[in-house]
């Protein structure tokens, strides 16, 4: 037997060829303890050690109001491009984030569409002064690359405004070898981290800056598809329908102040022309 370091959600370890290979909890496929598991593997684990599939979803997250849900993978560990619960289905991302409105069971979903832009933005506790940015942006890039396996390229940006921390990562389906890890899987395992439930066996993530633990007080992932997701007005919240509805008013108003404005200036203008013609007449006469 040996020990999955980097995923605890596993059952039936063991050694081959000198690497760890273990079953992952739920659907039962082979994963290498070297790298990460992927995303869809992992909330197929956390759905079957959850009591009857309910746990608190998180509070913060990109318009991912299915929160955690039981996936259907591939062999290879990613994501369908079509899943479902019951009858009701939907498209999703290589992130496995919904990308479609929810539809019944007839419903098409024609390739995986790859998330190529991650961006995880959190917010640190109170403190009365800033961070020293480069020590935060050397930690991260440092920790990531590290602790996740992700080539230094595809992180594009760690920004750091007080209190907020933005951290950009990017890979296109073209730039992406066989051998990298998914951008998708590093969030996920990012996000368990700083939320204190690490997926890593006995190995959580202290995040300490300049020999300073930081507390975060949220964090949110947000998620930029190769194609644009494909949401109907159904789906958008009533404020941003009231926004839309409001700016519809807007433009009629603006409409009808133009074409009432113009009418009035045509008025004027043949008046003007009337009395002209009265003035000719006068000076013939």
């Amino acid at each position: 037997a040996c020990i999955c370091e980097k995923n605890k959600r596993v059952t039936n370890c063991r050694p081959l060829n000198g690497v760890c290979w273990c079953d992952s909890v739920g659907s039962g496929v082979s994963v290498n303890c070297n790298t990460l598991t992927s995303k869809c593997l992992l909330m197929k684990a956390e759905m079957t050690g959850s009591k009857a599939g309910r746990r608190e979803k998180p509070k913060d997250a990109f318009e991912d109001t299915d929160g955690l849900y039981d996936p259907e993978c591939e062999n290879t560990g990613v994501f369908k491009a079509k899943q479902c619960n019951g009858t009701t289905c939907w498209c999703v991302n290589t992130a496995g984030v919904r990308r479609t409105d929810k539809h019944d069971a007839d419903l098409k979903c024609n390739q995986l569409v790859r998330t190529m832009w991650i961006i995880i933005e959190m917010k640190h506790a109170e403190r009365n002064t800033p961070l020293n940015t480069e020590s935060l942006k050397k930690f991260f890039k440092e920790t990531i690359t590290n602790r996740y396996m992700l080539d230094g390229r595809y992180i594009t940006s760690v920004l750091y405004e007080k209190p907020y921390i933005t951290i950009d990562l990017k890979q296109n389906s073209s730039e992406k070898s066989s051998g990298d890890v998914d951008i998708a899987d590093v969030a996920y395992y990012f996000e368990k981290d700083v939320k204190g439930d690490s997926i890593f066996h006995n190995n959580r993530l202290n995040v300490s800056i300049d020999n300073e633990m930081l507390r975060f007080e949220k964090t949110v992932v947000y998620y930029v598809d190769e194609i644009a997701p494909e949401f109907s007005m159904k789906s958008l919240t009533p404020g941003l329908i009231a926004v839309i509805v409001v700016v519809i008013v807007a433009i009629v108003a603006g409409i009808v102040v133009l074409v009432f404005t113009r009418r009035r200036k045509g008025k004027y203008v043949k008046a003007e022309v009337k009395e002209m013609n009265e003035m000719h007449r006068g000076l013939n006469a």
